[in-house]
């Protein structure tokens, strides 16, 4: 007798618990939407160090995107408490702007450090840790200082 059309089909992976998978995909949907005000946090900083000035406009074209999306993603970290803007004289983060733009920066540097210590080349670290620093836990990016420390 030929075996039925359920037993020829591969075992399927067994799929986690439904709390725990909702959990993770959670995780993934607040690490996307914070990402953005992470990336806005940390570019402004860089203008605001490298220049003294970070405008919609200059904004607009380092991240990619239009200077209406600039506008409307820079009025959320005004609502958020992240940034001011003055007029005439561009984008300024409040204290807890800075904060985030520090640790944003922080997290991307360790996960170009790891990357480029397990040899993938600098121009792929840069790349690929800028998505990688928004979704990574605390937990995992401490094991990477671990990691680097003893393989430093």
């Amino acid at each position: 007798m030929p075996p039925t059309r359920a037993a020829r089909r591969p075992a399927a992976t067994e799929l986690p618990a439904e709390p725990t998978q909702a959990r993770r995909f959670g995780k993934a949907r607040t690490a996307q939407s914070t990402a953005l005000l992470e990336d806005y946090a940390e570019l402004i900083a860089d203008l605001l160090a490298s220049g003294g000035e970070a405008r919609p406009t200059d904004i607009a074209r380092r991240l990619g995107v239009s200077h209406a999306t600039a506008i409307k993603t820079i009025a959320r970290l005004k609502r958020e408490g992240l940034a001011t803007a003055r007029p005439y004289r561009g984008v300024f983060l409040t204290e807890a702007g800075e904060a985030l733009a520090a640790r944003v920066k922080s997290r991307h540097r360790l996960v170009v450090d790891l990357l480029r210590a397990v040899g993938v080349p600098s121009e792929a670290a840069e790349q690929d840790a800028e998505g990688i620093e928004h979704h990574v836990s605390d937990t995992t990016l401490l094991a990477f200082g671990r990691f680097l420390k003893a393989h430093g």
